[in-house]
């Protein structure tokens, strides 16, 4: 029986004997760790060339790709930003396609002092446009908005859950140290919390979509404005097990990305915990 999650990194492991994206994918099997979440949060400055040694070194590994896009992304900016955003996103769609990624996740922007009511309209439009051209390129790679730790921020779980049912092709990235962050009161840490959080992600996108998540994980230090920093889980109030319980019992599957400061050794402690929680070992 396999994992029913593969756990990896969010960026090259710091452990990575040698730089580049291609050989960070080779070395994840000697973590034992099966995913890499390529880190073009900066911008996307890659060639064809790199993204094929990529693509070649994650199938000959079976190291599962994703992207992360740059950090810079509206999707509610004005119309002197928006182009240049969605340039940022459509660049690591394309080049995350030619990777051998099978989904970009990016942090959806800002809600410009409105409610998030008012903001969907234009970010709807917005994003279903990515889509379509996505696909009339032969592009199939799915964009995940990812669930952001303040409050001022698009990117509640609602917006996220939101704009997925609106759009065939967009599904949440579920940032679980985001979401406890995000009411600053250290709630959003218990089984029963999580287990409503993926009943409404079930509810709204159906329970298929539970077997393939998409989520970051790390400890994360916060105030009274939501998220200040990601910490290593043990240094964190996080109650990882009370997660991993929740996501066992919904027969949840997917991939679980370390965003600590210590990514692979944090990495390798969710993949412990959730063989021991669920009860499975790798084939």
């Amino acid at each position: 029986m396999s994992l029913s999650f593969r756990f990896g990194t969010v960026g090259s492991p710091n452990s990575t004997p040698r730089s580049g994206s291609a050989n960070a994918a080779a070395f994840m099997p000697e973590l034992g760790l099966s995913a890499l979440e390529l880190g073009w949060v900066r911008s996307v400055r890659v060639s064809e060339t790199t993204c094929a040694a990529i693509k070649s070194a994650a199938a000959e590994n079976d190291v599962a790709i994703s992207v992360h896009a740059p950090y810079y992304i509206n999707l509610n900016g004005d119309e002197e930003e928006w182009p240049k955003s969605r340039k940022r996103l459509m660049d690591a769609a394309h080049y995350g396609h030619l990777s051998g990624a099978d989904y970009v996740v990016f942090h959806p922007g800002s809600c410009g002092g409105k409610a998030p009511d008012e903001v969907w309209a234009p970010v709807k439009d917005r994003l279903r446009g990515c889509v379509d051209e996505l696909r009339e390129a032969g592009n199939p790679i799915i964009l995940r908005p990812e669930t952001m730790g303040k409050q001022g921020q698009l990117g509640s779980l609602e917006d996220c859950l939101q704009i997925a049912k609106m759009i065939k092709g967009v599904e949440p990235c579920l940032d679980f140290a985001h979401l406890h962050a995000r009411p600053c009161d250290g709630s959003m840490n218990s089984r029963k919390e999580w287990l409503e959080v993926l009943d409404r992600y079930e509810q709204a996108l159906g329970s298929t979509a539970l077997k393939n998540l998409g989520c970051h994980l790390s400890g994360i230090e916060y105030t009274a404005k939501g998220e200040k920093q990601h910490l290593v889980m043990a240094e964190a109030d996080f109650a990882q097990e009370a997660l991993f319980a929740a996501l066992h019992e919904k027969g949840c599957a997917g991939r679980i990305l370390s965003e600590s400061p210590i990514m692979e050794e944090d990495a390798k402690l969710y993949k412990q915990t959730w063989m021991r929680i669920s009860g499975e070992r790798e084939a």
